[in-house]
């Protein structure tokens, strides 16, 4: 009682001092005589005292709200009040008796307002309106233009060209990764070390660290130090580094750091080398997300070839292939990275030298007569001669200059290569000694003024801003300023890469599962390592864990190759990344029990590992790597069972947990034995049919940032807190068994068709009764329903020769409606903390879920859909939702959960061009309403008309699209696609922002996004540990971080010596940019922001942070000294890596 009192007036006094502190500025305001001198300054004046006296008053509530949590931290072990129905049947949950504050610096609204800095000459979205997309026939170069010259535009100044020799090697596509290893790349890398040390001219680039990595683990001392003697004398690049050359439309960005950072960091322990360019020959399509990262990671250049034909052929006739890429929100030019643009069709010989292949192909002498490849415009290569080299330079050398009146500088870059070139000795000879002979030849007439040699990336880049009188990386006089990304690709006609957004999602999903666990594992690791060191028991603890963290890290990293996440291998070569992702998915399991087990000990001495019999289960098993997961069941009797649950995200967090267990009969108490009230409900393994002696128990838990917390379960009956679901099944005239049990009222609805509604202390939820999808919803503070409703759509493949596959979409006309053979088998159950309604088709089993809490769980509804479409034959299914919001055209995607794109619905355009890659969230507004998806898988994603969103859930496709597969997707599996859809309220005057560039999520957007990808990880203790209280709550942070910050990574750092530890971690976070113009009135949690402000040095409970420092965000460079002070600033938008010493 006491403490309930001492909250009343803490309350009260927030109250009074936010009234008081208003009267005190508007007083000040009137009564400043600076106003009487200020003249026409006035009312700028006044703003500024007005926004200055909001910041202090901020401060003020800050601190009182810290004061207040700190008083009623205590208060989670007050007895809860429990749910109660109300005479119209619905359960009602009491508010919780501590107050929640959402106190958001007035300052940090002001970034999305946008406004700063100038304009690109470029943005991508006006582009792509403005274009005609018309594909006019450009002559030899087919999608472009005849290119003229004269042969005096370069006798002021030579041209310089780079002929680049390269050879692309996919880590799994047609082949395995191991297989492409064991037949083509080691002996491409063996003949590499031996032919550059040949010539000392002589030039190669090589991307991928995957295989680099595998191929240095085989060979000798020797050849090691000869590759780097050829990478410090500049013959071998490695460029951009990363594990892989990764997708860039549905990998999320914690797995693009997260393998540029296993590439990096492997390059500095082993060869010594920072990358300096980046190269990305063949993603299918570029995000704005990769300029930013690699900026971050101190890069000053990088390459992109993909591109849209019609945008390449634009920037061609404008001289903008070569520009400064920057994003959208930056108003300083910090961002900016130099990008090159490739002009035509490929990355192949045929399509680099110039304009025309049939000349190009002539120039690529791997297919001289008599090799296994020729060309296909029939004029075969001939090999170069004391006779005929002065008419084959001139060939060449005419290309290279029309290639040249493209760009704006007299440097010229001439990529040589293709995928796994150079796997044979004589394939080296012919193209190096060839070249040679032409690069002697032009390089002994001064009178052609140019100079010809082998380079890499980074000597090409070197000599343009030599040529350009710039510093590396610095904008070059007259080069464009981009912004914007390159989605959807099209390689020719109307042949778009938009189905690749979608195909295999069961394994897009399986990606973002193993990430989620990576993180965690990575977090609970170091902290378990750091508190072991800091209590002297690092020896006792696994630190062999460190290996499989390792091994998974670089699955996940090998996964967002552009062959893998994207779905586009061939099965075989699925299946293999299928166990990969599997076994590391087990391993981060292990790793993450293990480091539960350390640090919810009460006692670390009594701390034993056991590897053979582990102190945690798992939540969950899968039986092979295309199976969906089993949850793991509690075997409860009289004794209690405990149960870790983790909490992955840095917010603590207010979550329905459920568990499996054996008995209906169940109580569970919190650690120190207060008993909870709980949801009991069946657990079903069809629409009608209950799985025997398996019980679904939920709690609502407010669970620590980041921490881990204690439940009990035990078999027994508690009257009061034990409530049970009650279910309703409408078989619509179908003749089903239906199960049935004596804990669960079951009503049978045999026909009848009327809507019906569910609710939480937000909403009301209307369904159809005949479809179980959702029709609208309706706040409780508002008379008017809002139209949402659900419907399954079919798209088709069209007739002629031109088909859908793994990578196009070319659908024959609209979408059609989804005719299911039988009307659907609805369960709709209705409980005290959730509700649900499960609609059973035959190729869908819909979920919609809401949640009957405060906060962030009870403000969306929770949607899945249990997707198998093996019967289809070259079929699609999507999802479409309708609404009655006014969008116009207009809609937004994210890009790799990074940030927000906007997107245009383009007529101009068929319809397959008009999708877009959704890793998270897409979202569409008017000037009242937001309605956001979000997603845990990537997934393609468009607004055909005005009010709508449209997902495509599942394709089964039985023929091959033409880009080189040669296989359709009939490998599906079933699948689970899960969302969250969040319908919010902008605040007037937000439409304001509607004509910018840049758009945001709502801080509430962004924590259900995190609610939905981080979920609660729930590990059973295997032993029965009775009595006593063995366990503790376990809360890593003394506070959560400021709910603009996300904590992207604590990653163990590997020592010099390859299995060894490092005592430092990588601390990676990123200020989120916000939009508040989304109302935020009774949002039922806590949040507040800093103004960018952490202070590190207290966040860590038990331990200090002994060193930190600043650094690029692969930690290759570091920004600044070691600093005695550990409070942290970040721009929003930021992603900042320190290097750190906990102890």
């Amino acid at each position: 009682m006491k403490l309930k009192k001492q909250v009343t007036v803490c309350g009260a006094a927030i109250f009074c001092v936010a009234v008081f502190s208003l009267y005190l500025m508007l007083d000040r305001v009137q009564h400043d005589p600076a106003r009487h001198q200020s003249g026409g300054n006035f009312p700028r004046n006044r703003i500024e005292q007005l926004e200055q006296l909001l910041e202090e008053n901020h401060e003020i509530i800050s601190h009182i709200k810290d004061s207040v949590l700190e008083l009623t931290a205590n208060a989670d072990s007050l007895p809860a009040l429990l749910p109660y129905h109300t005479a119209n049947g619905s359960w009602v949950v009491p508010p919780e008796p501590r107050p929640s504050f959402f106190s958001v610096s007035p300052q940090d609204c002001q970034f999305a307002l946008g406004g700063r800095g100038q304009k690109p000459e470029l943005l991508m979205l006006t582009v792509s309106e403005e274009l005609p997309f018309d594909n006019v026939e450009g002559g030899v170069w087919r999608q472009g233009f005849d290119i003229s010259y004269s042969p005096h535009d370069w006798d002021a100044e030579d041209l310089q060209v780079f002929v680049v020799p390269h050879s692309h090697n996919d880590p799994g596509w047609i082949k395995t990764f191991d297989k492409y290893y064991t037949e083509q790349t080691q002996h491409i890398l063996n003949s590499m070390v031996i032919k550059l040390q040949e010539d000392s001219r002589w030039r190669f680039l090589w991307a991928e660290v995957s295989f680099f990595a595998k191929w240095w683990d085989n060979i000798s001392a020797q050849k090691k130090a000869a590759v780097r003697r050829l990478v410090g004398n500049g013959q071998l690049e490695i460029a951009t580094g990363g594990w892989v050359m990764p997708d860039e439309a549905n990998s999320h960005y914690f797995a693009l750091i997260d393998q540029l950072i296993e590439g990096h960091q492997w390059l500095e322990r082993n060869l010594g080398v920072t990358p300096r360019s980046g190269w990305a020959v063949d993603p299918f399509g570029h995000s704005s997300t990769m300029p930013y990262l690699l900026r971050r990671a101190n890069l000053t250049s990088m390459l992109i070839q993909r591109v849209h034909y019609a945008i390449k052929k634009h920037f061609a006739a404008t001289h903008s292939l070569e520009f400064m890429w920057r994003q959208t929100w930056d108003s300083d030019s910090s961002t900016d990275i130099f990008c090159h643009m490739m002009p035509f069709y490929s990355y192949d010989v045929p399509h680099t030298c110039g304009p025309d292949p049939k000349i190009c192909c002539q120039f690529d002498f791997k297919r001289l007569p008599g090799g296994r490849i020729n060309c296909p415009w029939k004029v075969p290569p001939r090999a170069i001669t004391e006779a005929n080299v002065a008419e084959r330079a001139a060939l060449l050398l005419d290309q290279y200059r029309k290639k040249s009146r493209l760009f704006r500088s007299n440097v010229l870059l001439v990529p040589l290569g293709d995928d796994f070139r150079y796997d044979k000795p004589q394939e080296w000879d012919a193209q190096f000694f060839s070249y040679q002979r032409i690069f002697d030849f032009l390089n002994s007439k001064p009178d052609l003024h140019v100079q010809a040699q082998f380079g890499t990336l980074s000597d090409y880049f070197d000599a343009l801003y030599k040529r350009t009188g710039v510093e590396p990386g610095a904008r070059p006089p007259g080069f464009p300023v981009l912004s914007g990304d390159f989605f959807s690709y099209a390689d020719r006609e109307d042949h778009y890469w938009t189905g690749y957004y979608t195909s295999r999602p069961f394994y897009k999903s399986l990606d973002r599962v193993l990430e989620v666990h990576l993180r965690g594992a990575e977090m609970l690791y170091s902290l378990a390592v750091a508190h072991a060191r800091h209590s002297g028991l690092a020896a006792r603890y696994p630190l062999s864990d460190f290996t499989l963290l390792t091994e998974a890290r670089r699955t996940l990293g090998l996964f967002q190759h552009h062959d893998a996440i994207t779905g586009t291998a061939k099965e075989v070569v699925v299946m293999d990344y299928g166990v990969r992702l599997l076994r590391s998915l087990v391993s981060l399991k292990q790793v993450i029990i293990n480091a539960a087990h350390y640090l919810v000990l009460r006692d670390k001495g009594t701390y034993h590992f056991e590897p053979g019999t582990p102190f945690l289960q798992v939540d969950d098993t899968r039986s092979s790597h295309d199976a969906l997961p089993e949850r793991t069941v509690i075997q409860l009797d009289a004794s209690p069972r405990f149960v870790v649950i983790f909490n992955p995200l840095e917010q603590e967090r207010l979550s329905v947990v459920s568990l499996l267990v054996s008995s209906p009969l169940v109580r569970v108490l919190s650690e120190d034995g207060q008993p909870l009230a709980v949801q009991i409900s069946a657990h079903w393994s069809s629409a009608t049919t209950m799985v025997p002696n398996v019980y679904q128990v939920s709690v609502p838990l407010r669970l620590p940032a980041l921490g881990l917390s204690v439940l009990q379960v035990q078999q027994g009956l508690d009257t009061h807190r034990t409530l049970s679901s009650s279910v309703r099944i409408y078989l619509h005239g179908q003749r089903l068994s239906v199960s049935r049990h004596e804990a669960f009222p079951i009503r049978l609805i045999d026909s009848g068709g009327s809507d019906f509604v569910l609710s939480n202390r937000y909403m009301q939820v209307w369904f159809s009764g005949l479809t179980g999808l959702l029709k609208s919803v309706q706040r409780m503070d508002e008379d008017q329903e809002q139209r949402i409703d659900m419907e399954l759509l079919v798209y088709g493949t069209r007739a002629s020769k031109d088909k859908s596959g793994a990578y196009l979409f070319l659908p024959d006309d609209q979408a059609k409606p989804y005719v299911p053979k039988n009307p659907p088998v609805l369960r709709v159950t209705e409980g005290p903390f959730f509700s649900e309604v499960v609609a059973c088709y035959e190729h869908v089993h819909q979920v919609v879920r809401l949640y009957n809490l405060e906060g962030v769980e009870g403000l969306s509804l929770d949607v899945s859909f249990l997707v198998d479409i093996r019967d289809y034959v070259n079929k699609e299914l999507a999802l479409r939702i309708h609404t009655d919001i006014d969008s116009q055209g207009t809609f937004f995607t994210d890009l790799n959960g990074f940030q927000v794109q906007r997107r245009r619905y383009l007529k101009k355009l068929p319809l397959q061009a008009n999708f877009y890659p959704m890793p998270v969230m897409a979202y569409i507004q008017d000037a009242q309403r937001r309605l956001t998806l979000h997603t845990a898988q990537a997934l393609g994603v468009s607004s055909l008309s005005k009010g709508q969103l449209e997902v495509i859930l599942d394709r089964r496709l039985m023929q091959d699209d033409n880009r080189g597969l040669g296989q359709g997707l009939k490998d599906n599996k079933r699948t689970w696609n899960r969302f969250r859809l969040l319908l919010e309220r902008r605040t007037t005057g937000s439409e304001a922002q509607d004509s910018h560039s840049t758009s945001y999520p709502s801080l509430l957007s962004h924590l259900t996004s995190m609610h939905l990808n981080a979920p609660v990880f729930t590990l059973p203790v295997a032993k029965t540990l009775f009595p006593g209280p063995s366990l503790q709550t376990f809360h890593p942070l003394a506070s959560s971080l400021p709910c603009d910050f996300h904590l992207l990574n604590l990653r163990t750092l590997q020592a010099e010596e390859d299995n060894l530890l490092s005592a430092d971690a990588a601390l990676i976070l990123h200020r989120k940019g916000f939009d508040c113009g989304l109302e935020a009135k009774n949002l039922g949690f806590n949040c507040t922001t800093s103004q960018g402000k952490v202070a590190l040095g207290s966040l860590f409970h038990g331990l200090d942070v002994v060193f930190l420092q600043p650094t690029s965000l692969t930690l290759l460079y570091p920004l600044a000294s070691p600093s005695n002070s550990t409070d942290l600033y970040l721009e929003p938008m930021e992603i900042a890596t320190f290097r750190l010493r906990l102890g």
